[in-house]
């Protein structure tokens, strides 16, 4: 196993060795770290260390496993004069993400209404890796989700401007949409307003606890008891096709710069012309994602106002914040004193802006930070805390993160235990495969609630709200 030396609770650093250029930080708890089988996931961060321009630290968040390139729950930032770009630091699946909705729905009120809602729902969100949209765009839409993001949702009636104003970027990425190519156009016409497999879901929560009633007031989080929708999906085929032509492309030029630690980390100068086109379609890509959970927003407002007979704004049903998970910006950072332009990936990680950097609704709160946990757990809803731009780049776990991989998922449990399970804790579920139910099963996750006090230990994150499901859609 790789040495790791304790910090404190809640840190361990990876000396540098080999290659490395910086050493690696892994925010995490002796229990946490008791988890790892192997000591795969912490040798990509020493890998990511070794990237040309990397500032700081390679880091990891309490949720790491292994990932393509950079572990899951790997934060690195580059210098933007000097740094890469990485695709395999923000992944397949670009934008994958989160949006939470709120309501003003008491549980105990709508219990009775909860699987035929879902029932409602799964009806017009296709679930499943094969599945397409009965959502119907013409190829110029398409070009204009790539580069207007949000606003064409806006502008078409299927978001509101609160939609807007509380998704992350304001749903809205720079992008030169030249470097999207006809297979990614393509593979996303018809994935608009789908979920996807794997870890996508879709779930009706209620609130069990509210922790911060100010924060949770302005969040629009009323009322202990309430239902919540909680959606986790991204930019389907289009951005796994993005990926894929930059993986290519940049395995066929000279001029890319290849890692001596692991091929996955293959990357491009952010100023070459590669970098440049990978950038603006990665950020078309996001905008994609952005109006996939937007559309799947529009859908699931109108499932409620057919279940329940009233039109949505009555029913309080309002988007919290829409974020990202999978993606490389450019930002503003204090690095050794001194501001300094960065392209910060986080891949398998989330934002987390404290309230003096945040910008708009949530300039008072800091910017919302969604963590899910397992089908049959607590979730939470959190918000960025002051000084975290000087620890990780305001940068937070994206959910609790895997336990076990999943076919070691596979060998362990089977879908009709977890079915039970679930079912014994009053949760309905709805799953297109029976392998998705196995490899999403509880047990194949850390305790959340260990991997949030990490976080809320290490001062990155503080909780707002602790959601539990009642109804779970899984592709």
């Amino acid at each position: 196993m790789v040495q790791v030396k304790k910090i404190d609770d809640y840190r361990y650093e990876i000396p540098r060795t080999g290659n490395m250029r910086v050493p690696g930080i892994i925010y995490i708890s002796q229990g946490l770290l008791g988890n790892f089988t192997d000591d795969e996931p912490i040798k990509q961060v020493m890998h990511v260390a070794s990237l040309p321009g990397i500032v700081k630290s390679s880091m990891a968040m309490p949720d790491i496993h292994l990932g393509y390139g950079f572990p899951i729950g790997g934060v690195a930032a580059f210098d933007y004069d000097d740094g890469i770009i990485s695709p395999g630091g923000v992944g397949y699946d670009i934008n994958c993400g989160v949006s939470l909705i709120t309501t003003n729905i008491d549980y105990d009120e709508a219990r009775d209404k909860i699987n035929v809602l879902l029932d409602e729902i799964n009806k017009t969100v296709p679930a499943g890796i094969d599945y397409k949209s009965s959502f119907r765009i013409s190829i110029d839409d398409e070009n204009e989700i790539l580069s207007s993001g949000i606003e064409w949702a806006y502008n078409n009636g299927y978001a509101t401007r609160e939609d807007v104003e509380r998704t992350e970027e304001n749903g809205k990425m720079p992008a030169n949409i030249s470097g999207v190519s006809e297979k990614a156009i393509k593979r996303g016409k018809n994935e608009l307003g789908t979920l996807g497999a794997g870890n996508h879901f879709l779930e009706i929560d209620r609130i069990e606890s509210i922790i911060d009633e100010t924060k949770a007031k302005k969040f629009r989080i009323n009322n202990k008891n309430n239902l919540a929708i909680m959606v986790h999906t991204g930019s389907r085929g289009l951005g796994h096709q993005v990926a894929t032509d930059y993986l290519m492309r940049l395995n066929e030029e000279d001029s890319s710069i290849k890692s001596e630690d692991d091929r996955q980390l293959i990357s491009a100068y952010i100023h070459s012309r590669t970098g440049q086109d990978y950038i603006n379609a990665m950020n078309a890509a996001a905008n994609f994602g952005f109006v996939n959970r937007q559309i799947i927003t529009y859908k699931i407002r109108k499932a409620f106002e057919k279940i329940f007979g009233e039109d949505f704004e009555h029913l309080g049903i309002e988007t919290l914040y829409s974020l990202a998970h999978n993606m490389a910006k450019a930002e503003m950072h204090n690095v050794d004193g001194n501001k300094r332009k960065l392209m910060v990936h986080r891949k398998g990680a989330t934002r987390a802006l404290p309230a003096y950097a945040a910008t708009g609704y949530f300039n008072e709160t800091g910017h919302p930070v969604i963590i899910p946990g397992n089908m049959g757990g607590p979730s939470y809803v959190m918000a960025g805390m002051p000084g975290n731009d000087e620890i990780t780049f305001s940068s937070s776990c994206h959910g609790a993160g895997r336990v076990l991989s999943r076919k070691r998922a596979n060998e362990q449990f089977n879908a009709e235990d977890v079915e039970m399970e679930l079912k014994s804790q009053g949760i309905y579920l709805r799953a297109t495969t029976k392998k998705a139910i196995i490899e999403e099963s509880p047990g194949s996750y850390k305790n959340i609630d260990e991997v949030v006090r990490v976080i809320t230990g290490a001062k990155i994150a503080a909780p707002v709200a602790r959601l539990m499901p009642v109804a779970v859609m899984k592709g």
